[in-house]
């Protein structure tokens, strides 16, 4: 966590204990609100007993932590918790960062005379009241849980046959049934009195309401809850940190999320902008910036967090082109500090480059997200393409980002730990266009010749990119020979097969390890694996033409488009095959990196073919 501090401020938080009671009636009042981007209440009923049972032997149930308003970096949009109705909107003194489902729970049993809507452990809806039995509630040899009971929203039990077999429905049943409403332990008086009259003031049952009174009631009324209080002067970048830190209720908030709740205290809508405008019944009615996107396949994987990412790009870059101080960034922190200003700026400049990014991609026979290399490196080259004009993409410009892209791909530099790569990219890239040296990314490509023999799952994305190259240099279908591409982009079936069969290999032990690599593999459709089946090249080669009706020449023609050499193929010359092949696709590599392979002989026996983590493939 950054260090924003001033000397001034020795700490950022302050710690204490503060009533149950009082904190559940400040939350009433709307004293204490919710972050407009916390997700809705979602504890069930299992979870909703054991905390009231908690609370009345007196055991902990965890710190709250709150943020005090008025910090001037951070403007949360509030709402309130679950179940309190305001008549008018009320600027809260404290956002509950952690805790919300307990002090939901809290609030909506003990304060709300209204039954509670909750969901069963097989995450059905249901609707609850919760009581505590007296009498088992005092045996010290009955568990405390057992005691609390939750009764459906008729405030009758029923058995299998839905025949009624306890009935809480009217004050007097209560009483009856010594059962006492858990929302009434912070307003007693009336419920006791009526107990007493219904008993005719018996004075063993006073004294058993007497004792429950003071071993169970008491402990929720004088019940105290560690508050960990943010202050005013904490940074914006340590607020959301901390939240996500201790956000337990559920699935971790994303850096979109954050930025929408600041976004929302301005009044605007970030969400909506990206997934769309719903009516009241929850039908999309316009399009967000996310539909956009999507239409285009190759765009599939680009997220609110990756738009987010290449705004923060623009915003630091042209910054840094006024003030040479600004560091050009998209790391979270970045983003956190985005104003709505930045956003309004350059969404509409980063969706285009975007959409140039695809038309990019699309260049070099990329057509879905699942044929990406990457899908992080859509991020730099989507900012590259937004800060340059459309005026400004001809040829060379082109051929450099093709350069630099597949250097990214061939690298393996976009696998790890990738924003500050992004920024360097998006600055080094541009001032390479303009007669500057080569980008990072581009000087720090390293392809091992070994590497190629490594190639086994689609995990890698160097074996995505020796199919893509295949795709972009004209490959043919074996069988129609149609290119490869067309195949793809209308969604046919196609895959990455083997060339010279899996069954055959292993009948003429051919080393696994060779057989399946990228080497011996290509681009074939579905129709065209079946018919060369298990068997050798010869034989399927001899089907295809008979099938097909061509010659010779043209499935020569057909083969070279993959890389094959013909005569090793039509022998059934494996190793020879091999080792042509490996060759092809290294020279493949050196045109489209634009740096040459040094060969030093690592075969794939070699030590160093061995350094790379070997990833074993099906067939399918």
């Amino acid at each position: 966590m950054e260090d924003n501090i001033t000397s001034e401020q020795i700490t950022t938080f302050s710690s204490d204990k503060e009533s149950l009671e009082e904190i559940l009636k400040t939350t009433s009042k709307g004293g204490y609100q919710l972050p407009e981007f916390q997700r809705g209440w979602i504890w069930d009923d299992n979870h909703i007993v054991s905390l009231l049972a908690s609370v009345s032997l007196s055991y902990p149930i965890g710190a709250i932590m709150m943020l005090e308003n008025g910090n001037p970096q951070v403007k949360f949009k509030a709402r309130p918790v679950e179940g309190v109705e305001l008549s008018t909107a009320i600027e809260p003194e404290r956002f509950i960062l952690d805790g919300q489902q307990r002090l939901t729970s809290l609030y909506q049993t003990l304060m709300l005379n209204n039954v509670v809507k909750t969901r069963d452990i097989r995450k059905k809806a249901i609707s609850r009241w919760y009581y505590i039995d007296i009498v088992r509630a005092l045996d010290p040899n009955f568990d405390r849980e057992d005691a609390f009971l939750s009764i459906p929203e008729d405030k009758k039990v029923r058995n299998f046959r839905n025949e009624v077999i306890k009935d809480y429905s009217t004050p007097e049943s209560e009483y009856r049934e010594m059962v006492f409403p858990i929302s009434k332990v912070f307003d007693v008086n009336e419920w006791r009195f009526g107990y007493y009259k219904f008993w005719n003031f018996d004075p063993e049952k006073i004294n058993l309401f007497n004792d429950f009174e003071n071993k169970i009631i008491k402990r929720f009324e004088q019940y105290l809850i560690p508050v960990i209080k943010l202050l005013k002067g904490t940074p914006k970048i340590a607020v959301c940190q901390v939240f996500e830190k201790v956000n337990t209720g559920g699935i971790p908030l994303s850096v979109f999320e954050l930025v929408t709740a600041s976004f929302a205290a301005e009044g605007f809508n970030l969400r909506e902008d990206w997934e769309g405008k719903l009516d009241a019944r929850g039908r999309k009615i316009s399009e967000g910036k996310k539909d956009k996107l999507h239409k285009q396949r190759v765009l599939l994987s680009v997220g609110a967090d990756e738009l987010l990412q290449v705004i923060a790009l623009l915003t630091t870059y042209n910054k840094k082109l006024v003030n040479q101080d600004v560091a050009v960034s998209c790391k979270r922190v970045d983003i956190l500090n985005l104003d709505l200003q930045d956003y309004l700026k350059y969404v509409d400049k980063a969706v285009e480059g975007f959409f140039q990014a695809a038309k990019f991609l699309f260049q070099q026979k990329i057509f879905h997200k699942r044929d990406l290399p990457y899908t992080t490196q859509i991020v730099p080259l989507a900012a590259m393409l937004a800060q340059l004009s459309n005026r400004d993409l001809n040829d060379f410009v082109n051929s450099k980002l093709a350069r630099w892209y597949w250097c990214g791909v061939f690298g393996e530099l976009y696998g790890g730990a990738i924003e500050t790569r992004f920024a360097k990219d998006l600055v080094e890239a541009l001032a390479w266009i303009s007669g500057g040296p080569e980008p990072t990314t581009v000087n720090d490509s390293n392809f091992v010749p070994a590497r190629l023999d490594t190639l086994r799952s689609r995990n890698s994305a160097a074996y995505k990119g020796v199919f893509n190259l295949l795709l972009r240099d004209g490959c043919l279908d074996f069988r129609t020979g149609v290119p490869v591409e067309v195949n793809t982009f209308f969604e046919e079936q196609l895959d990455i097969h083997h060339i010279f069969p899996k069954a055959w290999c292993e009948r003429s032990n051919i080393d696994k390890k060779k057989y399946d690599s990228i080497i011996n593999k290509t681009a074939l459709s579905y129709h065209t694996n079946r018919i060369i089946g298990g068997n050798s090249p010869s034989v399927y080669l001899q089907k295809l033409r008979d099938q097909e009706e061509f010659g010779l020449d043209r499935q020569a023609e057909i083969l070279e488009s993959h890389a094959i050499d013909v005569d090793k193929i039509q022998g059934n010359d494996f190793d020879g095959f091999y080792q042509h092949r490996r060759e092809a696709l290294l020279a493949r590599i050196e045109r489209a990196t634009g740096k040459r392979i040094l060969r030093q002989e690592m075969s794939i026996e070699s030590d160093g073919a061995n350094d790379f983590e070997y990833e074993d493939e099906d067939e399918n």
